[in-house]
């Protein structure tokens, strides 16, 4: 079959392997029909995040995935059921034709559904499972947003469900922040010409937005996060961390404050994958808008420049998938 692999940290590329095969109980082989790429992967194959113990492993970074059970050695998912694949990052392997993969990172998809648009049930998910544990709560009426990428915008959907009127997005690309103002954000912030402090503060009277959510990844803009939110205020931190090790960080403005801090993650550990399901029939009842998920699509072989664009934050596209089939 054909995969990507990571050969050594910092390169990424695409070759033949042997088909993988279930041997174990609640093993699964899944042909897979879609990936998508997570920045989680960017940084495994650039930054020094990746997992040792998976280098040269076929289909590895790659943990967004759909497809169509193929061999089963699971009494709960048998052959011909399309499922979401939602392994953890360390563990990934959908940038390839075939996955092997345990049926407790499964999730069952409606027959009837798209599988382009039911892949997005991966990230939606996360943000979902993160919402539900940074409990917002709607004070002022103000949620503000840091990062339109694809985790961004799932956030800001929920946002708008959740109540907050006004909701402030800030991103480096206009492309980003139309679709955004298309979601329902009502102040946009194109950064770094703009500055995202001053827009929540002046949105809010320099009281601050109750909840700040960065979902970019950067110290700063963590930074940024501590400076925008209200007092005794929600900061949701998504992003992944920008280095291995300590990192710095405005303790004494977030005391002073008295924030409640939340870190994401942990969604692939939830007990019933309650989360990734809810997000499944969430995307399958049109109840969240996943369209500018959509686009681009490249095929397998193309795996490395299309990790390159995302390096690139997407050159404004907000998800970038891969076509194991093409």
């Amino acid at each position: 079959m054909r995969a990507a692999f990571v050969p050594e940290a910092g390169r990424v590329e695409v070759g033949e392997f042997p088909e993988p095969a279930a041997r174990s109980d609640g093993e699964l082989v899944v042909r897979m029909e879609r990936a998508s790429i997570c920045g989680s992967d960017v940084h495994s194959v650039y930054d020094g995040f990746h997992n040792p113990e998976r280098v040269g492993w076929p289909g590895y970074p790659g943990h967004e995935g759909v497809g169509v059970v193929v061999e089963s050695r699971s009494a709960r998912y048998p052959t011909g059921v399309r499922v979401l694949t939602v392994p953890t990052g360390r563990d990934g392997g959908c940038f390839a034709e075939y996955q092997l993969i345990d049926d407790d990172h499964v999730v069952p998809l409606p027959a009837d559904g798209d599988p382009a648009r039911l892949l997005m049930a991966q990230q939606y998910g996360t943000t979902l499972y993160s919402m539900r544990t940074f409990e917002p709560v709607v004070g002022n009426g103000v949620a503000a947003i840091i990062g339109a990428g694809s985790a961004g915008l799932f956030f800001l959907q929920q946002a708008r469900q959740l109540g907050f009127e006004h909701v402030v997005v800030s991103d480096l690309d206009e492309r980003r922040l139309a679709v955004a103002r298309r979601l329902g954000a009502r102040t946009l912030v194109h950064a770094p010409d703009e500055s995202f402090v001053d827009a929540v503060l002046d949105v809010t009277g320099g009281t601050g937005a109750d909840i700040v959510i960065e979902a970019a990844g950067y110290d700063a803009l963590r930074s940024a996060a501590v400076d925008a939110v209200a007092m005794r205020g929600t900061l949701g931190f998504f992003g992944f961390p920008e280095r291995l090790g300590p990192a710095p960080f405005p303790m004494f403005e977030a005391f002073r404050k008295v924030l409640r801090i939340q870190w994401a993650g942990g969604t692939q550990s939830e007990p019933g994958l309650v989360s990734f399901r809810d997000a499944v029939q969430h995307i399958h009842e049109g109840r969240i808008d996943v369209e500018h998920c959509l686009e681009p699509v490249y095929p397998l072989d193309r795996l490395p420049e299309a990790l390159a664009v995302a390096r690139r934050h997407g050159d404004g596209a907000v998800k970038l998938s891969i076509d194991p089939a093409a």
